[in-house]
């Protein structure tokens, strides 16, 4: 019934298997792949022809994790899986960026990749899996797809490089990068590093590529048993065409590419696409030539002339040469009534970043197979239509947000107080109110900036800038802080993030069949340039965190109490904790080892409200003073409320110094006074001795009485 094909190997000390033949058979390519007990299942579906008219090329990929696979049911009314979470957008993402460029030009048929989660063994991430096994499965699938691609995660563990550590292992590691390529070259790279020199990241990128070369080859010799007829893929010869559009276009595209302003050059090649339109469009005559392949030869022109006019003179579009960064101006504090806030303008691109404060309340709860966790820190991006002066839809954010969301993440992430050290949840959100370049490093700058504005102590502060190439045979160019028309039309988008001390994170993706080590090499030194610019063009905004926080931001104390009153405080289905949160306005949280966090802008309700905790959760202490309220006037004294809930006797001989001939003389109901805890009665009641304050200051009138009969004295 089954014709089933596998391949076996031992790979960073697990065995990994591939599979195919069993499970979907009636995909054009379907691979089963499991490494330890971590199992996923890519499928591979591509129509045989294309869509009339079709001018680009349909890829989608979804990568989906099932609850099953972790033995867990979902979450939520429904209990059943929803819309892809972050980490599935996330992966989607880094399964379709290294095998996108390996698709011939030309080929314009929908095809759909689906990965599924079948089994997780909480220790091997499935998403390196997803990767090979998508690859296996085009490989197999006849497609024409000029693979297949390896894939394989690199962590820095005590000061070692490690080729796929496990999810444990993660946790200790410097670093967490991804990478992918063919048997030749790198295609993608995706990374988190905690201050790590370009040296390292470069050692990783090439430990891993070196890595999954037997993973390319156990794919190879799967496809030698079980792949599918390749098909026949029919390339239109367009050089009638292009010669045509050169003729009426070349000339004019190369002055339009001279003119540095984005909507005026913008202007200007829109004008020569109508004169190529006017010129082999003619209304007399059936045109010769389609307009889609006359808008794909154009686009190609468009590419050509760029990067013709950069290898051939060194300087780029804007006129600067291949290092320049554009001007940068770096803004701080604009917004009245935020937390923290930063304008940072790089050339066209800017960022408006805002930063929020927030307590325990606040933390992001997140669903995952591995379980739910709180997650404290918060980065969200979004690129509305204006910053490109269009007009389009508002709505959820989309795949690019979230990936350009989470890069900036992994750049400002490493450089994060402690949860001990700052407790409080943090929130950026990054505006993209205008584009024509990196917005994600430009989120970078901007994040940093509005955190120190905010007050949060970051370790230093942090800076990223994107990388461009053309590459011509054997003539390339690597491009600093790339304009948005030099990362369509070229060969290479690198960003890279970090501090003055190291890289923070790296994200690379090749649009073309991969790079060598030089280029790499090249393009990290050139960016290490670029970024200490940058970080020094920040500095003349703000060099390090605000000493203080702003004066809207909360402010959180932290005490500790014993685990056994944790209930007491809370109080019966909370009754007691909502109590105190009313009539003191604060915020509180309480973690199971019997930290507090007690939150407020108002520095009067963190002091009653932690007063009013410690009443509940500890006893006062002998001969010490506490802050008090006259409940109650007898004859024979004074009822004294202190300590949050506790109540204990003045005795009239104990009534200011004893001299007292009616309680009443002294001290009334509602009056605030400092009392002393003298002891306990035969009977365990609370004794104590009082001193008359101020009402209006709370000042201490019998220390005050005493001052100035020394200062008589002297």
């Amino acid at each position: 019934m089954f014709e089933i094909h596998r391949e076996e190997l031992d790979w960073a000390g697990r065995k990994l298997v591939l599979e195919t033949g069993k499970i979907a058979r009636q995909a054009d390519g379907a691979v089963v792949a499991t490494y330890g007990e971590t199992t996923v299942l890519a499928s591979v579906v591509s129509a045989k022809t294309a869509k009339a008219g079709q001018d680009f090329f349909p890829l989608t990929v979804n990568y989906q994790e099932k609850a099953f696979a972790a033995g867990r049911i979902p979450g939520g009314y429904f209990k059943r899986e929803g819309r892809p979470s972050e980490k599935e957008t996330l992966v989607s993402r880094l399964i379709d960026r290294p095998i996108r460029p390996l698709f011939p030009d030309g080929y314009r048929n929908d095809t759909q990749v689906i990965v599924t989660v079948l089994s997780h063994d909480l220790e091997n991430d499935p998403d390196i899996l997803a990767m090979v096994a998508t690859s296996a499965a085009l490989t197999l699938s006849g497609v024409p797809f000029m693979g297949p691609v390896g894939a394989a995660r690199v962590g820095f563990i005590n000061g070692a490089l490690k080729l796929n550590p496990t999810v444990e292992e993660l946790k200790d590691s410097a670093l967490d990068l991804v990478v992918a390529g063919t048997g030749d070259a790198v295609l993608m790279v995706e990374s988190e590093a905690k201050e790590l020199s370009e040296a390292v990241l470069l050692d990783a990128v090439m430990t891993g590529h070196r890595g999954f070369q037997p993973v390319i080859d156990a794919i190879i010799r799967l496809a030698e048993k079980a792949a599918k007829e390749p098909r026949d893929l029919v390339v239109a010869d367009k050089s009638e065409i292009e010669a045509a559009v050169r003729q009426v276009a070349e000339a004019e595209l190369r002055e339009a590419y001279k003119i540095t302003s984005k909507q005026d050059r913008y202007a200007a090649v829109d004008a020569v696409k109508a004169k190529v339109a006017a010129a082999l469009f003619s209304t007399e005559d059936e045109a010769k030539y389609s307009k889609e392949d006359v808008a794909e030869v154009f686009h190609d022109l468009q590419a050509k002339v760029v990067r013709w006019n950069i290898l051939d003179s060194g300087i780029r579009i804007d006129g600067r040469d291949v290092r320049t960064v554009r001007p940068i101006r770096a803004e701080v504090g604009l917004l009245p009534r935020t937390h923290g806030s930063a304008l940072f303008t790089r050339g066209e691109t800017q960022a408006l970043v805002v930063a929020t404060l927030g307590t325990g309340e606040d933390e992001q709860f997140v669903d995952s197979l591995e379980g739910t966790y709180k997650e404290r820190f918060l980065l969200h991006y979004n690129f509305p239509p204006y910053s490109v002066g269009e007009t389009g839809r508002i709505g959820s954010p989309g795949r690019r947000e979230i990936g350009h969301g989470k890069l900036a993440w992994r750049a400002i992430h490493p450089m994060l107080p402690t949860a001990a050290e700052f407790p409080y949840t943090v929130r950026i959100v990054s505006e993209i109110t205008e584009s024509n370049g990196s917005s994600s490093m430009a989120t970078v700058c901007g994040s940093s900036l509005a955190l120190m504005d905010a007050g949060v102590p970051l370790k230093r502060p942090t800076a990223g800038i994107a990388m461009g190439l053309i590459l011509e045979g054997e003539r390339y160019a690597v491009l600093s802080d790339i304009l948005g028309d030099e990362d369509h039309l070229g060969d290479m988008d690198f960003k890279v993030a970090g501090t003055e001390q190291g890289i923070t994170s790296l994200q690379m993706d090749i649009k073309i069949t991969g790079i060598n080590e030089e280029i790499m090499r090249v393009a990290l030194d050139q960016a290490k340039a670029g970024r200490l610019h940058i970080l020094g063009e920040m500095s003349k905004a703000l060099t390090g965190a605000r000493a203080e926080l702003g004066e809207f931001a909360p402010r959180i104390e932290t005490l500790k109490i014993p685990t056994d009153k944790i209930r007491e405080v809370i109080g019966t289905g909370g009754k007691v904790i909502r109590e105190i949160v009313e009539k003191t306005g604060a915020k509180i949280n309480i973690e199971d080892d019997g930290t507090v966090k007690v939150a407020s802008a108002d520095a009067n309700s963190i002091r009653a409200a932690i007063n009013w905790i410690k009443s509940i959760a500890s006893d006062p202490e002998v001969g010490q003073i506490y802050d008090g309220t006259v409940v109650k006037v007898v004859d024979f004294g004074a009822f004294v409320n202190f300590f949050g809930s506790k109540d204990g006797l003045v005795h009239i001989s104990q009534l200011a110094k004893g001299r007292v001939a009616k309680s009443s003389d002294v001290v009334k109901e509602g009056d605030k006074v400092k009392v002393k805890l003298l002891g306990f009665d035969d009977r365990g009641k609370v004794r104590l001795s009082m001193r008359i304050v101020d009402q209006q200051t709370g000042e201490d009138l019998e220390g005050k009485e005493k001052a100035e009969q020394q200062e008589a004295d002297v």
